[in-house]
């Protein structure tokens, strides 16, 4: 199955600065996650975290459009317990069955196996299980970073309807999902539609919105058309450039203050 890269933006109002690398940490690798253990992105993804001021974002490598599918096997209970002497299966197995499994679906392949285990034979449920479509698992992987964020203070706020309301750190305003350079049509995470546009710098930026047209070229785009250093960790490098190049200008053996917070 071909896989493409993978490249999640939620832009919102400015975030708390002292919090932001974290905010930014925690958002990004609870999605990689959550994609690598519904077997939509590979264990050897390599995972890439953006957080800027007004943004949160991610990119992951080798994310493939669905999950293989599985054969799965589930233990039921003793033969013994579950097969009658006909080999017809017991009340007890036909409401564990129901009650956990929905019942034995044999149209699509639901088969029940025994096999020895120790000195006991039991029964097994085997079920081949469609993989998960990556529309639905990123869904469930931004709603899981959303509600498991260290946030310092979470905020709420109404959605353009006037109606609903959602919590967050900060109002959200657009949602990137791209996938290669189609954009994953999910919907309803915090009354957001994904897309494939955000917002650059408020004064800077040399157009509006800005338009990511692959996942592979956001940090580019960003910085080219909207003056935006999307990288945490090249942002602040930035920072610490300019400040000494202020400091030399001024001479004197005057230095720069050398903290991490500020």
């Amino acid at each position: 199955m071909t896989t493409k890269n993978l490249l999640v933006e939620l832009f919102v109002e400015e975030l708390p600065p002292k919090a932001l690398k974290k905010l930014g940490e925690a958002f990004g690798n609870t999605i990689a996650k959550s994609l690598q253990e519904d077997k939509i992105a590979s264990v050897n993804s390599v995972v890439t975290v953006f957080a800027s001021p007004r943004r949160l974002a991610v990119h992951v490598t080798d994310v493939s459009s669905k999950a293989p599918d599985e054969n799965k096997r589930y233990k039921l209970m003793p033969a013994k317990v579950g097969f009658q002497t006909d080999g017809t299966p017991t009340a007890a197995l036909q409401k564990n069955l129901e009650t956990k499994y929905g019942g034995l679906h044999k149209a699509v392949g639901d088969r029940l196996v025994t096999a020895k285990e120790g000195d006991a034979e039991y029964i097994y449920l085997e079920r081949d299980v469609v993989g998960s479509r990556l529309e639905g698992c990123l869904h469930d992987a931004l709603q899981q970073a959303i509600r498991t964020m260290p946030i310092p203070k979470v905020m709420s706020y109404q959605l353009k309807d006037g109606w609903t309301s959602v919590s967050f750190v900060r109002p959200a305003h657009s949602l990137i999902a791209l996938h290669g350079s189609d954009v994953v049509h999910i919907n309803g995470i915090l009354g957001l539609t994904a897309g494939n546009t955000t917002q650059g710098h408020r004064f800077e930026a040399k157009v509006s919105p800005v338009v990511v047209h692959d996942a592979d070229n956001y940090a580019e785009t960003l910085k080219r058309d909207g003056a935006v250093i999307a990288s945490f960790a090249e942002r602040r490098a930035e920072i610490v450039l300019q400040l000494a190049a202020a400091a030399a200008k001024i001479g004197g053996g005057v230095t720069a203050i050398d903290d991490d917070a500020l």
